[in-house]
């Protein structure tokens, strides 16, 4: 039997749970587990996936006199050769000749194994396309690396669970890349904090304002793009022609389509879903939990409408404006990058009083993250977080490729009621031989 809190003595559970003084920790095990820095030693950081993702993070880190890029790996030549090229500048190390460590400078690695193996790395930065997380972040936490993993964090639920079995396991500090958390002016942040201080009343409904599912690949064959290994593209992915829509020729400065095919990723359900999802996780003190029924749109063409529905009576609804929507009986409250407004006005204008819950803040997404795994405490997106908002995208997505209401259990991270049995099999997929999700 499912309880269901009356929405006004959740509100108050949760304000009284953020604004409790506890610092989630890494079990002490695990925490002297950590490689200890010697006082200047500055930690050693590899990168998974040379997109323009990465390429934005390589810049930053390389900015930093606390961390040292060690290596770069990508399975395109010509992005992971300009990876190592531009690192190698930064720290004024000559060009070489070949790749690797021994080429000097910052080595240039086509395997991530071999990346992961190096003694010399602390922690990784993970940004391939979506259908490799679960793999690398898995296998990084068992070579005992930390971990900054772009979201959207995995492809599956199974992947989900799977990555947070092994960062608890292995007592790694994992930070999902859902930066609305930390950044933007703190606009999400404060959004939040209204909600959960209950300055809309109890919450009825949320809004969150994405685009749609992805779709099977269906893209031509195209001539194979030199220097890319594209059977290491594919991994646990089936078998299909190159296409440069996936993997564009040479280094690219835009986000490339393959967000938009169900074999690789989930669409903008979950590629912005993995933000304003994320949020709406966070207003409703969800961290820890999850929606228990979900609901496909009425129409059965409809691309908006699907429905999540929350054990405290909070209906989650696909759609609306380019945002997050929070409907109450006292207010409206609208969030997004660039905007933060209600009705009434107050509601957002009024600064925070005492007894109002006060969320946690820090200096920027990464520097939270490196700076718990100095302390070795959870970071403010932690691995539970990120596959909690995470599910909340795929079980969005399942509503509309099957059509199905279906009810789902967050405690046991598995589906519940008379469809489990057949949405059970929604759980995850096939993955190609050698590609196999190691055992946590």
């Amino acid at each position: 039997m499912t309880l269901i809190l009356p929405r006004r003595s959740f509100l108050a559970a949760a304000a009284l749970m953020a604004a409790a003084p506890m610092v989630p920790q890494l079990r002490p095990s695990a925490a002297r587990a950590a490689r200890r820095l010697s006082e200047g030693e500055k930690l050693g950081i590899g990168f998974i996936g040379m997109g323009i993702q990465n390429r934005f993070h390589l810049s930053w880190f390389l900015k930093r006199e606390d961390v040292r890029v060690v290596a770069v790996c990508d399975v395109d030549k010509t992005r992971r050769e300009d990876a190592k090229r531009f690192a190698d500048e930064k720290y004024g190390v000559k060009a070489g000749s070949g790749e690797g460590a021994g080429a000097g400078g910052v080595a240039a690695i086509l395997d991530y194994r071999e990346l992961l193996a190096r003694k010399d790395i602390d922690a990784v930065v993970i940004a391939t396309p979506d259908h490799w997380h679960a793999l690398q972040v898995i296998e990084a936490c068992q070579a005992g690396k930390d971990v900054y993993c772009e979201k959207p964090m995995t492809l599956t639920l199974a992947e989900a669970k799977a990555c947070v079995d092994a960062v608890r396991k292995h007592g790694r500090v994992f930070q999902t890349g859902s930066q609305q958390r930390s950044e933007f002016d703190g606009r999400f942040r404060k959004a939040c904090e209204f909600v959960r201080s209950g300055r809309i009343g109890d919450v009825l409904t949320v809004h969150v304002g994405i685009g749609t599912s992805s779709k099977w690949c269906d893209l031509a064959e195209e001539p194979m793009e030199p220097g890319l290994d594209w059977d290491r593209w594919l991994g646990p992915a089936p078998v299909r022609p190159y296409n440069s829509v996936l993997s564009p020729r040479g280094v690219i400065n835009h986000y490339p389509n393959w967000r938009l095919y169900r074999e690789y990723s989930g669409g903008m359900m979950t590629d912005w879903g993995a933000h304003h999802f994320d949020i709406t996780q966070w207003a409703l003190g969800m961290d820890e939990a999850g929606p228990v029924r979900i609901l496909p749109p009425q129409d059965p063409k409809a691309e908006y409408g699907a429905r999540l529905m929350y054990a405290n009576g909070v209906e989650v609804i696909h759609g609306g404006a380019s945002g997050v929507t929070f409907q109450g009986t006292k207010g409206m409250l609208f969030v997004s990058r660039d905007a933060l407004r209600s009705e009434p006005e107050r509601i957002v204008k009024d600064p925070l009083g005492a007894g109002e819950v006060r969320l946690a803040t820090n200096k920027g997404h990464i520097d939270n993250w490196l700076e718990c795994i100095k302390s070795r405490q959870r970071p403010i997106c932690d691995v539970e977080v990120g596959a909690r908002s995470m599910a909340c995208c795929i079980l969005a997505n399942l509503a509309y490729w099957h059509r199905k209401e279906v009810q789902w259990d967050p405690a046991k991270w598995e589906f519940a009621g008379a469809s489990a049995a057949e949405a059970a099999k929604w759980m995850d997929y096939e993955r190609r031989k050698g590609f196999e999700l190691p055992k946590v």
